[in-house]
């Protein structure tokens, strides 16, 4: 039985201070100068608060869930491209033609692709996790883009995804997405839940150029214009935001980050859509800030909300902004080297020792 997104939440604890503390404790011990490692004693000691143990696991078996699905916003013009590319891709990442299998080869993680919310006609295909919603959020400037009841079921099923990993023995979560016209409304999230202005965190996305960009920044300023004027009380809260601004899969990516939370599973984001739907989870789940890595700084304007918001930086900044979990997954080797030094490395103590 899936828990409700209530039951997901309130089993979400805080991260462990203590292993965090031994974590910092045993990198003042190791057979280095104090700091040399810079922010990858920062990610150790993180990593050992989220296990709650010191030195904490090496993770051997990371997943890259790639949540797809369609935007009722596309009909406002804000995309190059047509709607059907999202079952195209999704298609072909099942097929393990696209740009985050490569990657995901490359660093040893398994990837999976769970249909939320897209358009798609014909019967799943191959590979392709069916947790259909809906086909496709309404149009966000006119009217809400999910209910709360489509967002609570979009939450519960990313959760129903990601527990079934950890089940099957994934111990590192990676976030991914694809969907046209999902930086529009994730530049919608972004603004809502950071105050920040259209423009500075609206940007091409997927077009090929900036085009259509200042039509986009109008298009979320409307969005956020009608939702403010709806005074219901859900609308007021994080569940009723990410149901009137977000999408499907920005609903499943939050139940997969409480999942992991829930099962003291690092989760590491990609970038700024997987970025809004994290900062969707933290506005509903403050404690779920602790399991979060932020994997890497988007070339999309408002690509640092989520780093700055969790007082971390990213991991990297390549300059990505393709979505589907490549640049969180670049990040993966990270995570664990973060942690394999806190098991691995010898302490000043044995070095002095066996001299």
């Amino acid at each position: 039985m899936t828990p409700t997104v209530e039951e997901l939440i309130g089993s979400v604890a805080a991260v462990d201070g203590a292993a965090h503390e031994r974590a910092r404790e045993r990198h003042a011990g190791l057979a280095k100068p104090p700091r040399s490692l810079g922010r990858l004693e920062d990610l150790g000691a993180q990593l050992a608060a989220i296990s709650g143990t010191c030195p904490p696991p090496v993770p051997v078996a990371p997943a890259v869930v790639v949540a797809a699905a369609d935007h009722g916003v596309h009909a406002q013009g804000v995309s190059d491209w047509p709607q059907e590319v999202t079952a195209a891709m999704v298609a072909t990442i099942a097929g393990g033609g696209a740009a985050v299998n490569a990657i995901a080869r490359a660093v040893g993680a398994r990837v999976v692709v769970a249909d939320v919310g897209t358009l798609r006609l014909g019967p799943v295909p191959d590979g392709v996790i069916d947790e259909r919603v809906r086909s496709g959020t309404r149009d966000l400037t006119v009217e809400p883009a999910l209910t709360v009841d489509e967002c609570r079921a979009a939450v519960r099923a990313g959760a129903r995804v990601a527990t079934e990993l950890i089940r099957g023995g994934t111990d590192l979560l990676v976030t991914g997405e694809v969907g046209i016209a999902n930086t529009t409304a994730s530049a919608c999230l972004l603004a809502a839940f950071t105050g920040a202005e259209p423009a500075e965190v609206t940007g091409k996305g997927a077009n090929l150029d900036h085009g259509r960009t200042p039509h986009k920044v109008d298009v979320v300023r409307a969005a956020l214009a009608r939702h403010a004027a709806d005074t219901g009380v859900e609308a007021r809260g994080a569940l009723g935001t990410l149901a009137s601004l977000g999408g499907l899969e920005h609903a499943a990516l939050v139940g997969v980050m409480l999942a992991g939370a829930a099962a003291r599973v690092p989760v590491v984001v990609d970038g700024v859509i997987t970025g809004a739907a994290a900062l969707a989870a933290v506005a509903l789940c403050p404690d779920a800030a602790g399991y979060l890595v932020a994997g890497h700084t988007s070339a999309e304007p408002g690509g640092r909300s989520l780093p700055d918001r969790l007082g971390r930086p990213a991991l990297l900044d390549l300059r990505l902004r393709l979505g589907e979990g490549t640049g969180a997954l670049l990040a993966v080797p990270m995570v664990q080297a973060a942690a394999r030094v806190l098991t691995d490395m010898v302490t000043l103590a044995d070095v002095t020792k066996n001299a």
